[in-house]
This record gives structure tokens, C-alpha cells and sequence, in this order.
């Protein structure tokens, strides 16, 4: 049952996450970097803060309890990933939610997933026992769904127009967005690391009570707000350039108000993944390392069906949505395989 709760926290993040940019959409008159600050202001420093404050007695005790080291280590590694969710952003911006979420959380889902496991000693599980080879089987079949995903994309980049491109994604460019997808996947992976280097905190908030299922969520106050440092400074620096200070002042009042309601509905929705993730992981017992590939394929899944829902595929032709269609039956299979071998595993 505890693998089963896991499987659907994992999925509701995964929801949230592949749903966090579907707002922008319906922004009007802003620059990119005025909504990005926006909604990153929300989801890196208000809400971290509520989310722990819900779930602990005393979030700041734990906090200033917790060892100066793995308190520096979370926010650091929390500053490099805040550059993967940076540039995983405009990957998104470039090439649309489905393509830019499948390059950016494949790459992030092999460097999430083997890091953590070699750095806590846990790799060789995967080949030594039964339930580890099953876990290793969902996790090559989740990157063979990515990969399908991701070759749908590189089909249809060949298939379209360039016009035809920018019909259902308004700023598409290949070049500027698959670099930036990849970038942003390597670098995004280090919220594993910061998640992985915060279980001190974890520990202490075990200690003053928090119920196991949340012990994890007072990491992210450390880890995101190292993120919004990185996303801070950039879109500051890319608003002064773009002259778009004026974004946050902008006339009509309704339009204003609209973009602020959207922005700020992007940004619960960017920390719910995380939120539920960190209840998730809790329940994944020691192969919790298979959390972030399971994490990964269930926004993959998502956010390619938000892609078709928002017409991003409209104009591709058959074969190249069967392997579309493909690849995200494969991720659905290994979000299943994964958790039998968490189950095998008495996780």
C-alpha cells in the first residue's frame, strides 16, 4: 500500500510540475523574464515557506538546529539547480511544453537518478538484487520512453515549416532550445543532490515530530530559495536589458492583475511537484534514489498530453504521433515496473 501512495504523490507532482507553464499561455503584454521572476518568487521563497510551516511545529527550529554543512550543501546545490530550471525554462519558451519537458527531464532523470544512488553507496543494488534489477528495468524502460518522446520532437522539427512551427510554439527555435533543454536537464539534476545533501533536516524534523510522509519538505526552503538566487539575478539583469521593469507596473489594471493571478498560479503549481515529491519519496523505502526517474516520467507523461491538449502536435503527421504515442505508454509501464520492484523490495 505504502508503494502504491508513492506511485500516486509522485503522480500528482508530476501533474503539477507538467502543468506549471501551461498559464503563460494566457499572459498578456509581459516580458518572459517578468513572468519567469514572478512565479519563481511565489514557488521558491513564499511557498517553500507555508508548505513547511503546515507540516512542522517548528520549521525555523528545525532549520536553525540542522548542521551549518548540510545546510550550506542544500542551498548550494540548490544555486546550481536553480540553472537548470533556468535554462530548462527557455528550453521550454523555444520549443513547447511537450518537446522542451522531454529532453530536459530525460537528461535530468539519468543524472538525478545514478548520481544520488553511487553518492549513498545504494548503485550496486540495482544489479546485485531482485528487486533492484526490476527498479534498473523501469528505469531503462523510462528512458527508452523519453527517448521516443524526444525523437518525436526531432520528427516533427524535421516535418514542419518553420512557420508552421511558430503556429504552435510562437518562439520556436531548435537550436537555441535543444541546447538550452540539455543544459538545463544536466544542471536541473542537482535538486536530487541538494535533496540528497538536506537529509540532516529531514533527520531533525523526524526528531521534533513531523510526520515521516513530510520530513522532507523543509529542505526546499533551503534548495529553492538557492534556486530563486540564480533566477533572481539573470532576470533582473535580462529585464534591465529588455527595459521591462515597467512589466510590473503595467496598465490596463486588469490585464496587470490577470497576468500577477496567472503568474502566481504557475508558481504554486511549480512547488506542488515538489511538494508531493518529497512526500513520495518517502514511501519509495531504500530505493528512494528511483523516486526522481519516477518523478521525471510522470511529468513526461503529462506534459505530453498538455502538448496535445494545447495543439503543439496538430500539424505532425501519423508516424511520427505513434512514436509519440509510443513513448509515452513506455513511461506509463515503467512508472508501473518501478513501483512492483518497490513493492518486492517492502518499500
Amino acid at each position: 500500500m505504502g508503494q502504491l501512495l508513492g506511485i500516486i504523490l509522485h503522480s500528482i507532482g508530476g501533474f503539477s510540475s507538467a502543468s506549471f507553464y501551461v498559464p503563460y499561455n494566457q499572459v498578456k503584454k509581459w516580458a518572459w523574464s517578468t513572468y519567469w521572476i514572478t512565479l519563481g518568487f511565489v514557488a521558491w521563497m513564499v511557498m517553500p515557506t507555508i508548505g513547511g510551516w503546515l507540516v512542522s511545529s517548528d520549521l525555523f527550529g528545525i532549520l536553525s538546529s540542522s548542521s551549518f554543512s548540510s545546510k550550506l550543501w542544500t542551498y548550494i546545490f540548490g544555486v546550481l539547480w536553480g540553472f537548470g530550471g533556468l535554462m530548462a525554462g527557455l528550453g521550454l519558451r523555444y520549443l513547447g511544453l511537450s518537446l522542451g519537458q522531454s529532453i530536459s527531464l530525460g537528461v535530468c532523470a539519468i543524472f538525478g537518478t545514478l548520481v544520488p544512488a553511487y553518492l549513498t553507496d545504494k548503485l550496486g543494488i540495482l544489479v546485485t538484487t531482485g528487486p533492484g534489477l526490476v527498479i534498473l528495468i523501469g528505469f531503462i524502460l523510462t528512458i527508452a520512453g523519453i527517448a521516443l518522446c524526444g525523437y518525436a520532437g526531432v520528427l516533427k522539427d524535421r516535418r514542419l515549416t518553420g512557420a508552421e512551427k511558430e503556429q504552435s510554439v510562437k518562439e520556436f527555435s531548435a537550436v537555441k532550445g535543444i541546447s538550452m533543454a540539455v543544459l538545463g536537464g544536466i544542471m536541473s539534476s542537482f535538486m536530487a543532490l541538494a535533496i540528497n545533501a538536506g537529509a540532516p533536516i529531514a533527520a531533525e524534523a523526524a526528531n521534533t515530530g513531523t510526520a515521516a510522509v513530510f520530513v522532507n519538505i523543509p529542505i526546499f526552503v533551503l534548495a529553492l530559495a538557492g534556486g530563486f538566487t540564480t533566477n533572481f539575478i539573470y532576470s533582473m539583469v535580462l529585464s534591465y536589458k529588455n527595459r521591462s521593469f515597467g512589466d510590473f507596473g503595467l496598465t490596463p489594471a486588469s490585464v496587470r492583475y490577470r497576468n500577477y493571478l496567472l503568474a502566481i498560479l504557475s508558481g504554486v503549481m511549480w512547488y506542488g511537484q515538489y511538494f508531493f515529491y518529497g512526500m513520495g519519496a518517502t514511501k519509495m523505502g531504500d530505493y528512494d534514489f528511483a523516486s526522481w526517474s519516477l518523478h521525471m516520467a510522470t511529468i513526461i507523461i503529462f506534459s505530453n498530453l498538455w502538448g496535445l491538449r494545447l495543439k503543439e502536435w496538430k500539424l505532425v503527421d501519423k508516424k511520427t504521433m505513434a512514436y509519440l504515442w509510443f513513448g509515452i505508454a513506455m513511461l506509463i509501464v515503467s512508472v508501473i515496473v518501478i513501483g512492483i520492484g518497490n513493492h518486492l523490495a517492502g518499500g
